[in-house]
């Protein structure tokens, strides 16, 4: 029996990054999904904040030299890899130099949302896609977890939609409460629709341009949603909108692991 893949996406991840819930939530799922038989990869930023010496980040040469086109400027691709602690994962971290060298992960010394978290986000999501592309490598499940990640299902379904590494993967998206009460900045639509297979209303539900209209986004484009917070603002919208599509409520600790497990394999069959 060929062995299931599984790719999951983040904007932080434990002993890397630690900010919020997500980021031990998918140090947890990543080893169980392993123990259980699925081939794993995990792909975040590497966001200044990240030491890579004491994680011992190296780069993958082969894998770097893509440049990421937004808004007719070209940004060059760096990926570097770590194993995660204790197991044999490998963690790529996605890396360039003007949008990530900062010291910084969303806000400033002052606690100002970034001018360029869009721009960002944009590069994030699709490196992330090209990245894997380049691995040449078809996961059967990619799990996104959190708004940094919330462009991948529409890039996915709709300019990737004819790519046949992406053919038969299903997308999760995973639902945390907001980060940021701030709004993108007004070029972000334009740069966002990344090619004419993104028509206007794909990206309609971004005209907000907030954390609430990132979630609906990552919904109407992914194929299951699942809770990560255990308190979700706007969580009977979000469930309106998702309709029926499979949907995993926040989890306690006891069994999460598997009920994530159970998860995954409902969506795939």
């Amino acid at each position: 029996m060929e062995q299931k893949r599984l790719l999951f996406v983040a904007q932080e991840m434990d002993p890397y990054l630690a900010l919020t819930e997500m980021a031990s939530l998918v140090k947890r799922l990543a080893p169980m999904a392993t123990d259980n038989g699925w081939e794993v990869r995990v792909l975040m930023p590497r966001f200044g904040v990240i030491n890579e010496r004491r994680n011992r980040l190296h780069e993958v040469v082969r894998l770097s030299g893509i440049n990421i086109i937004i808004d007719d400027l070209d940004y060059p691709l760096i990926i570097k890899v770590a194993s995660l602690p204790g197991t044999r994962i490998q963690v790529y971290f996605l890396d360039n130099e003007e949008f990530f060298k900062r010291k910084l992960v969303f806000r400033d010394e002052e606690e100002n949302f970034l001018e360029d978290n869009g721009e960002r986000m944009i590069f994030f999501c699709k490196s992330l896609i090209e990245t894997v592309r380049k691995f040449g490598w078809t996961p059967d499940i990619i799990h996104c977890h959190g708004w940094f990640t919330s462009l991948i299902p529409m890039y996915l379904r709709t300019h990737y939609a004819k790519d046949p590494i992406f053919t038969n993967s299903k997308i999760i998206y995973s639902l945390y409460e907001q980060d940021f009460q701030e709004e993108l900045n007004n070029g972000f639509l334009k740069k966002a629709k990344i090619s004419e297979q993104i028509k206007d209303k794909d990206i309609q539900l971004l005209e907000g341009l907030n954390n609430v209209c990132l979630n609906k986004l990552g919904i109407k484009f992914a194929d299951a949603i699942s809770i990560g917070s255990e308190e979700l603002s706007d969580v009977d919208t979000f469930k309106k909108l998702a309709a029926k599509k499979p949907w995993l409520e926040y989890q306690e600790d006891i069994d999460i692991q598997q009920k994530y497990l159970d998860f995954y394999n409902q969506i795939i069959g």
